[in-house]
């Protein structure tokens, strides 16, 4: 790939050539045969050396007041926070509950696999749970986060996606809890998307409450894997909180607001599947009604973008991303990625030449990458 594809990071380019990997069609389908072996680069970096300063949460101005032996104090009143804000979701309690087991499933090769629920600000998720065979370590096992793309809700089905995802991460000794966000087959609740409302990270990071409680997991050991939709929970996940060590985001929504889907490549069609069929409609639109654009006001398009708040990061992040995805644009991550190394932030970058939203010509290569991220930032955690 030309290194013109990446001017802000020109000489900073390593390629490789990616192995064979399995296919996968579409999102929601297992992996077909393979395909070709067009290169693959990657994009890697630690923190850099001259990193700018962390932009975390954007601080107010403040100023010395004048004062006199007459002069009484006003406070000022609390200023409401918007619901979508940083925030307001860093003043929530995500301790989840219990992991209730409804349904044994059939086994995998070396896991066990159930149907399980746990509550989310009083509405009953259902998720599904892989657990390792074989005795734990002493601590627990460590436990990834999975987190799915936009499926619409009322045909996704808890069992029939995501199946080979699922798979190489469970194999590899995690337990795995791939959340039904509300409104998604039995949980309850309305599927109101993720981009407009916080309802679907709320459920995640109740997910990770559960995770937390669960005997067999160690809760020090917790990674999150998005796609997608599931990206931008992820993205969204570690800079409201700090139990996640590792993310790993393949083709994400991972731009900031108010254009999540990054410019660079085509735009996103409104029937999409990377996010709710409105995207572009409903809240965005009222939102700018209300509070204006981004350049009339971009303190409040900050208060709700997770990339205002990269300094904070509850751990690195791999990004994968392929350069001809029509559904979320290549540009996205590249954005992220620039974004992350500017305030210092630990992040990999792998682009896949040629391939689509699902890596379905680098499925097994970036499943191998991922793993291997997971086990030196999760699985290897102190």
């Amino acid at each position: 790939m030309p290194a013109t594809l990446f001017p802000a990071l020109a000489g900073r380019l390593t390629i490789l050539l990616g192995a064979t990997g399995l296919a996968l069609a579409a999102c929601q389908s297992a992996p077909t045969g393979d395909s070709g072996l067009p290169t693959s680069v990657a994009l890697v970096t630690s923190a850099p050396a001259t990193a700018l300063p962390p932009t975390g949460t954007p601080a107010p101005a403040t100023s010395t007041p004048t004062a006199t032996e007459t002069e009484t104090a006003t406070p000022s009143p609390t200023p409401t926070l918007h619901p979508m804000s940083i925030a307001a979701a860093r003043l929530n309690d995500y301790a989840g509950s219990d992991l209730v087991v409804e349904q044994e499933l059939d086994p995998g090769v070396n896991y066990q696999r159930y149907y399980v629920s746990y509550l989310s600000e009083g509405l009953k998720i259902y998720a599904l749970l892989t657990i390792p065979n074989g005795e734990p370590p002493a601590t627990g096992w460590p436990a990834i986060a999975f987190n799915h793309g936009f499926i619409p809700p009322d045909v996704y089905r808890t069992t029939e996606r995501y199946i080979a995802y699922v798979d190489r991460i469970a194999q590899a000794g995690y337990v795995v809890l791939r959340s039904d966000y509300r409104g998604h087959d039995q949980s309850e609740g309305e599927a109101t998307g993720a981009y407009g409302s916080p309802g679907y990270v709320t459920d995640v990071l109740n997910g990770v409450g559960a995770l937390k409680r669960h005997p067999l997991v160690d809760p020090n050991r917790i990674g999150m894997w998005g796609h997608s939709m599931g990206g931008y929970i992820t993205l969204r996940s570690m800079v409201i909180s700090s139990d996640i060590k590792a993310g790993v985001i393949w083709g994400g929504v991972v731009a900031p607001y108010p254009d999540l889907f990054a410019r660079g490549t085509p735009t996103v069609s409104p029937g999409a599947t990377a996010g709710t069929p409105t995207f572009r409609g409903g809240w965005r639109r009222s939102w700018v009604e209300q509070f204006g654009t981004r350049d009339e006001n971009p303190a409040f398009w900050d208060s709700i973008s997770a990339n205002a708040y990269l300094a904070d990061l509850s751990g690195p992040i791999q990004l994968h991303h392929g350069t001809t995805d029509e559904t979320v644009p290549f540009a996205s991550s590249q954005t992220l990625y620039d974004q992350m190394a500017a305030v210092g932030e630990e992040v990999e970058f792998y682009a896949y030449e040629g391939d689509n939203h699902n890596l379905s010509g680098f499925f097994t290569t970036a499943m191998n990458r991922s793993i291997e991220f997971f086990d030196r930032y999760v699985k290897g955690a102190p």
